[in-house]
């Protein structure tokens, strides 16, 4: 089927240092631009993000630093990926929600004026999830070809989770599966630890979702400043944020195990007990050694002076005692 068009309408999609709008950064970008006439132009640029792309990044899209170490800085190509885009609409996969606002950014910080007020937005996976709905009416209608009685009370809601899952089984058992890293598997047994690794790929701590693991099983936050970084090594750089996070609008149970976390790193943190000090073995007290033995001299009792006699008084005297006291 040919695409009824007006304009172009460029297909793109964006490889990123992370999933935050405000602060990842384009390390890949393509664009397929579908023309009123039928014929297609491509366009696919890697670009130097100005940032490290960190691992997890790098493990789904396979991009890795030195993928890019010579690539452009997007500052250095917006003006040519604007004029190649050009007038055309836009469309991608999740694009309004992710795509569309991270290429705004970026031409923002580039100071290229990508004026987006006469452009239509299409976004397949809207129309997928859509037409594809995700309720457990959808659910159980695809899996069981049944429709639910007394839709959203608990218990027909639970009943049919119950076969839905039961169909699923049926339905998938030996069925392959692909993931972002192209592994392929059959992950959908008949067996409860199997699901529980197949239903929790996002590893949660917490569940909300705050905090996740990473592949070396470590807590990682995953929001915020200090997205991608391990809890330990925040609390390192950053306790306060400790505080900041159990004063702050989180779930109870995100806070339970970040409770845990700080608890656990405190005590690596919190010195040893200093073991007690062995007693040095009191020795004998040793006599001081003799002072070397010196020749007594023979005693000697005190023997008077001996008085010598007076000098006659001369007149040399008496002139010598007048000329020192003026007299």
């Amino acid at each position: 089927m040919k695409l009824n068009l007006i304009r172009p309408l460029a297909f793109f999609d964006l490889e990123t240092t992370g999933v935050n709008v405000g602060s990842d950064r384009i390390v890949e970008i393509a664009i397929l631009k579908a023309m009123p006439d039928g014929s297609e132009e491509i366009k696919t640029m890697r670009i130097h993000p100005e940032m490290p792309i960190p691992l997890q990044s790098s493990l789904i899209h396979g991009i890795y630093d030195e993928h890019i170490a010579e690539a452009p800085k997007f500052k250095d190509v917006a003006a040519e990926i604007a004029a190649f885009i050009g007038d055309a609409d836009l469309a991608g996969y999740n694009s309004n929600r992710f795509d569309i606002p991270v290429l705004l950014e970026e031409f923002l910080r580039a100071g290229v004026d990508f004026d987006m007020s006469d452009r239509k937005f299409v976004d397949v996976q809207n129309i997928f999830h859509q037409m594809e709905q995700r309720t457990l009416r959808a659910a159980y209608k695809f899996y069981c070809e049944k429709d639910i009685v007394n839709a959203h009370s608990a218990e027909a809601d639970i009943t049919a989770t119950y076969h839905v899952l039961l169909a699923q089984l049926d339905r998938y058992e030996g069925a392959d599966f692909e993931d972002k890293q192209g592994n392929i598997t059959q992950p959908v047994k008949n067996d409860v630890e199997a699901l529980h690794a197949f239903t929790n790929m996002n590893k949660p701590v917490d569940f909300a979702g705050r905090m996740v693991f990473n592949e070396n099983g470590e807590e990682v936050f995953n929001f915020g400043k200090h997205k991608n970084k391990t809890v330990e090594q925040v609390f390192d750089t950053e306790p306060s944020y400790y505080a900041w996070m159990k004063q702050g609008d989180f779930p109870l149970y995100t806070k339970k195990k970040l409770e845990e976390i700080w608890t656990r790193w405190n005590k690596k943190k919190a010195p040893k007990a200093a073991a007690p000090a062995r007693p040095n073995p009191v020795k004998p007290a040793q006599p001081a050694p003799a002072a070397p033995s010196q020749p007594r001299k023979p005693y000697q009792q005190n023997q008077p002076k001996k008085e010598v006699p007076a000098e006659n008084v001369t007149s040399d005297m008496l002139e010598q005692l007048k000329m020192k006291f003026g007299k």
